[in-house]
């Protein structure tokens, strides 16, 4: 994956956002990415087919600039996913901000699981195989995060475009 481009979101004024030559400048995405490799829980938001939204925190892996977790089918956010695979994530943190959002697709090649249960047992300290098939592995590709620091906001807010 390339550099995302960097800008300053679009919020409504109230919020204070500056123009990108304003104040103490955009974060760069390794800021961004650094704080989604090494965090331990993400919140995932996920919408029914009729739009109902849900939220719930999971560990997930930060790996080869994509996002993966894992969840059962039958959840609420596996049902979301299966009919609606859109989701946006975020870190527990509001002192430093990561959210990105983006189409999820489904992990089912051997290797891949493999590899990604090989990753998510370093980070979590545990054994896992991903071969429950009551649940499902995906893959979130960002296509648009947005990133700022709350001892600095609103110079550091940054919207990244993949």
């Amino acid at each position: 994956m390339s550099t995302p481009e960097a800008s300053r979101p679009r919020f409504h004024a109230s919020y204070g956002i500056w123009a990108a030559d304003q104040g103490a400048g955009l974060l760069e995405w390794g800021w961004a990415a650094e704080r989604l490799e090494r965090a331990h829980n993400y919140w995932v938001a996920t919408a029914s087919e009729s739009g109902r939204p849900h939220a719930a925190p999971v560990w997930g892996l930060w790996h080869d600039e994509v996002f993966f977790f894992s969840t059962a089918r039958a959840s609420r956010k596996g049902l979301n996913l299966a009919a609606n695979p859109f989701a946006v994530v975020h870190l527990e943190s509001g002192d430093e901000v990561v959210i990105f959002e983006g189409a999820v697709e489904e992990v089912t090649a051997r290797k891949d699981l493999d590899v990604i249960a090989a990753a998510y047992g370093e980070k979590y300290t545990l054994e896992i195989k991903f071969e429950d098939p009551g649940s499902v592995v995906y893959a979130l590709v960002p296509k648009r995060a947005f990133a700022w620091r709350e001892s600095d906001y609103p110079e550091s807010a940054t919207r990244f475009t993949f």
